[in-house]
Order: C-alpha cells, then sequence, then structure tokens
C-alpha cells in the first residue's frame, strides 16, 4: 500500500475540487453549496454519511476490518470569511465579500481526498474513521455544534483519536509541515465592555460625563495589564477590534463601546485574564464616575496537541515525506481554532502545512488577508499524511 502514489494519482481532481469551492466561498454555519460539493465528492464510496440538523456539516464513517477497533477521527473545515478576495487568481470567488482567505477549501479537498484513499485501502484499517467536514470554524463554534450533534461518538463508540491539517499562506515554507507538543494555538475569548456616561456639548465637557476618554484609558490600561501582570512565559495578548463612540466632532455622546480578543496559553492564564480584564475596566469606570458595562464571553480554549500523538506525527511525517519535511515548531501560534474542542476531549495532534508561493514565507500575505493565496498543489500531500496516520493509529 503507497497511499502517496495514490494520492498523486488522484491530484488533479483534488485540486479540480479545491478551485470549485474557491470559487463558491459561504461564511458560518450554514453552507449547503459546498455541502452539496462534499457529498457530491464523497458519491460512491463506502461510507455512512449524515449531515447536521442545525449546521451543514457532514459526518462519514468507515468501517475497517477490526470489528470493534479503535475509532480515528480526520477533521477538515469548510467555510470562508466575509474579505473580499485580491489574489487575481483565474479561480477567484465568485461572492461578492466572501473568500476562502484562510485555506479550508484546501482542507475540505484534502479530507476528501483521504477518504477516498482510506475507502480504497479499507480492508487495511483495523479499525474505524470518521470524516469531520465541518462548518464555521471562524467564530461560529462549529465544532462544538457537531461535537454537540454526536461527531465523537458517529461511529457507534467513542473516538479514540482526532487528527488535523491547517494550511499556511505565509511563515512555513511550502511543502514543510511544522507543530509541537503542548499548545499549539490559543485560547481566544471575547471582552465587550460599554461604558456608560452622560453626553453634552463638545464645549463643556465639566458639564457632561465623557465616555471616550475613559474608554482611551481603559484601552490603554489592558495593554499594561497585559505585560504586567502576567508571565511573559505564560502570556496574553489583547487586541482591541472594534471601537465606537459618537456622532458628530462637537456632540459628547452618552457613551463608548469596544470589544477586544483575549488570548491566552493556559487555563491559569485564561482564567486570571478573565478576572482581571472585567475589574480594570469596571474600575477604571468607577474612578472618573461613571459605570462600564463588561461582558467577558468563553469562546474558544487552549489548542493543545497531545505529546505523543504530535511525536506520532512528526514521526508519519518524517517517514512517508522525508526527514526535511517536518519543521518543529518552537513557538505556539497566537491564532485559534476551534478544534481545540476536539483536543479537550479525545487525544490527537494538529499539524501545520505550508502552501505559501513565495520563496521567503516571510515576505507574503498570511491567512485572513484579502491577498492572501495558497499553493493547491499540497493537497495531495494533506490527504496521505491524514490517511497515513488514520492507518498507522489503527494498525493492530
Amino acid at each position: 500500500m503507497d497511499l502517496r502514489k495514490d494520492a498523486a494519482a488522484l491530484a488533479d481532481d483534488l485540486v479540480r475540487l479545491r478551485r470549485d469551492l474557491h470559487q463558491i466561498p459561504e461564511v458560518g454555519l450554514r453552507l449547503p453549496r459546498t455541502q452539496e460539493k462534499v457529498l457530491e465528492a464523497l458519491d460512491g464510496l463506502p461510507l455512512e454519511i449524515s449531515t447536521g440538523k442545525d449546521v451543514t456539516s457532514v459526518t462519514a464513517v468507515l468501517r475497517g476490518q477490526g470489528g470493534d477497533g479503535d475509532v480515528v477521527l480526520l477533521r477538515g473545515d469548510m467555510d470562508a470569511l466575509p474579505v473580499t478576495e485580491q489574489t487575481g487568481a483565474e479561480y477567484t470567488s465568485r461572492h461578492d465579500g466572501m473568500m476562502h482567505a484562510c485555506g479550508h477549501d484546501l482542507h475540505t479537498a484534502g479530507l476528501v481526498g483521504a477518504a477516498r484513499l482510506l475507502s480504497q485501502h479499507r480492508e487495511r484499517l483495523a479499525g474505524d474513521v470518521v470524516f469531520m467536514f465541518q462548518p464555521g470554524e471562524e467564530g461560529w463554534n462549529g465544532a462544538g455544534h457537531m461535537i454537540d450533534e454526536g461527531v465523537l461518538d458517529a461511529a457507534g463508540r467513542p473516538v479514540d483519536a482526532a487528527f488535523g491539517i491547517h494550511v499556511l499562506s505565509s511563515i512555513v515554507p511550502n511543502g514543510k509541515f511544522s507543530s509541537r507538543p503542548g499548545p499549539l494555538m490559543a485560547a481566544s475569548d471575547g471582552l465587550h465592555v460599554r461604558v456608560v456616561g452622560a453626553g453634552g456639548h463638545g464645549s463643556r465637557p465639566f458639564q457632561a460625563l465623557d465616555p471616550v476618554p475613559v474608554a482611551a484609558e481603559m484601552v490603554t490600561a489592558l495593554q499594561t495589564l497585559a505585560t504586567r501582570r502576567f508571565d511573559v512565559f505564560d502570556p496574553v495578548v489583547i487586541t482591541v477590534g472594534v471601537f465606537h463612540a459618537g456622532t458628530r466632532r462637537n456632540i459628547i455622546p452618552d457613551d463608548a463601546y469596544f470589544e477586544a480578543t483575549v488570548r491566552s496559553f493556559s487555563a491559569e492564564a485564561r482564567e486570571r485574564a478573565a478576572e482581571l480584564t472585567v475589574r480594570l475596566c469596571r474600575e477604571i469606570a468607577a474612578s472618573h464616575g461613571l459605570e462600564a458595562e463588561v461582558r467577558y464571553t468563553e469562546e474558544y480554549p487552549v489548542t493543545v496537541n497531545d505529546t505523543s500523538s504530535h511525536e506520532f506525527a512528526a514521526e508519519t511525517v518524517r517517514e512517508v515525506f522525508g526527514e526535511e519535511r517536518f519543521l518543529p515548531l518552537a513557538s505556539p501560534s497566537t491564532g485559534s481554532e476551534d478544534f481545540s474542542r476536539v483536543l479537550d476531549r479525545v487525544p490527537g495532534a494538529f499539524v501545520f502545512l505550508g502552501a505559501t508561493f513565495a520563496e521567503d514565507p516571510d515576505t507574503t500575505a498570511y491567512n485572513h488577508s484579502p491577498r492572501a493565496a495558497f499553493d493547491d498543489s499540497v493537497v495531495a500531500d494533506a490527504a496521505t499524511l491524514l490517511a497515513e496516520l488514520a492507518v498507522r493509529r489503527l494498525a493492530p
């Protein structure tokens, strides 16, 4: 069984599927055209297929010859981003304001490839494989929805190991796999703050309670909090991405509103961040005689690679593709990922795959940029690795 050779034979079909998906990006939990394309691509394979009740997910189970052997889950996310594409690709997005700017179209095509490869060799599987085609990774908690709908028990017994791949348009050289044991990607939470003051005329601020400078002070203080109240070796990253206040420059508004993401790499830092950011905003408001309505929302937990699963994945890359194709990742990524919800429950590993066109991957646009371009020549290797991980993990 040479899965890499078999994947090479599928490469043209997988690239074609990826480019078809790239032209019809859909955002969120409802991806009807994408789901239709996936179901078409899986048609005829010996899979037990089900679709989501509340989301347009696809779950496919491949029964091996192991009877009640172990179960491996392989995941690919399918959703796009609300971004207007500027890559100039001939297969560019046909949907205004939507783009596969994070490479999920490659993930989907790669998982379809793994399903085809493993279906060709199901007699070699000493257990079952669950293929998790997930919508809504980009802030919609799609993995959580699929878990609630039973993806981790889709084979009739709990999943024993889980693996996924994420392509990168920069940072990692083309065709190289990279990962690390332990924390791989940050937890991501939301901080929502409304500073409540009392509006007035811009010429007489002493007769008003101006929320704008108070909210601005909070933004600055949150950065100081991140650098002075947290261990530099267990950091938090706080970014204010939304700030709204006022209607005209000569009117002091009644309120000001901002939102921030709070990223952390341990449960302890995450818990402290939730407590300290809320307290800081409330106390700054109180010190100026204003009120702050503060809401802290827990979103995605830290993505943690099980140490043995990471070593297993790294060794698989080295054996299948060559020693030079695996790059140990020195530090975690500050990005977040809802595959963390799966790895919270099941030991497994998440692996990055370089899909950049640039000779120097540090010089080109990163994921989520309207100019992020992904080289889909890596899709066959993504399918190969996913399939190899399943076969080897299920080996008796």
